[in-house]
């Protein structure tokens, strides 16, 4: 999940170009892996589909440098490219390209579990790290209806990347590519704006809430 992700969680409103940076952050986050499948489809030549892959990734990065734009976006996707791409270059096997994506949604999808048995709902911590409060939601008059929030949206979470893993893993192991490559793209940005928006919904502050209770300045 991406910075922009987490705050667009704890906003006052939901922008869901705010949450993927726009229709250019969107483009930087899908064309990696759909230049990939396409070029892997259409010659399934590894180390063309892999070199289009990455070229296209630093693509995004040149432009921004030279346009002087923030570039963590960016290169947080030629991170994710780069690593799936040596992966599938050093093991021969194309569907390797997306084993990176695949491990880190286990790891996702545990660390959201985690925090719901552990009695932390992981979308609460990051509301009360993104808003600057700690974790005082714990403490204020209405921290059961809070904390009953925080875990149905850290559940919308766990449903999300268990269904990325549910779908994507069996592709994976049958080595179907196209299907796999099409399934991430899917499965990708619009799932997860989706998940954005529902999590949004659930935590958003509430008209009659209490107000947040601070302590009183030294007098």
């Amino acid at each position: 999940m991406s910075e922009r992700g987490l705050r667009a969680i704890a906003a006052d409103d939901f922008s869901v170009g705010a949450a993927v940076g726009g229709v250019r952050g969107m483009v930087e986050s899908v064309l990696p892996g759909l230049v990939f499948v396409v070029a892997f489809v259409a010659t399934a030549d590894l180390a063309l589909a892999l070199i289009v892959a990455i070229v296209g990734a630093l693509v995004a990065v040149v432009l921004r440098l030279v346009q002087g734009t923030a570039i963590t976006q960016a290169l947080s996707g030629i991170l994710g490219v780069g690593i799936g791409v040596v992966w599938a270059w050093r093991s021969g096997e194309s569907k390797n390209f997306f084993a990176w994506g695949l491990w880190v949604n286990a790891a996702w999808f545990a660390g959201a579990l985690v925090s719901i048995l552990a009695g932390w709902p992981g979308v609460g911590v990051v509301v009360a790290l993104v808003r600057g409060d700690g974790m005082g939601w714990r403490t204020q008059p209405d921290a059961r209806r809070l904390r009953r929030a925080y875990t149905w949206a850290t559940w919308v979470w766990v449903v999300l990347f268990g269904l990325r893993l549910a779908v994507q893993v069996p592709l994976y192991v049958d080595s179907s590519v196209g299907w796999l490559g099409t399934a991430k793209l899917v499965m990708g940005v619009p799932l997860f704006v989706l998940g954005l928006w529902v999590s949004w919904l659930l935590v958003r502050p509430r008209a009659d809430a209490p107000a947040p209770s601070r302590p009183l300045p030294d007098p």
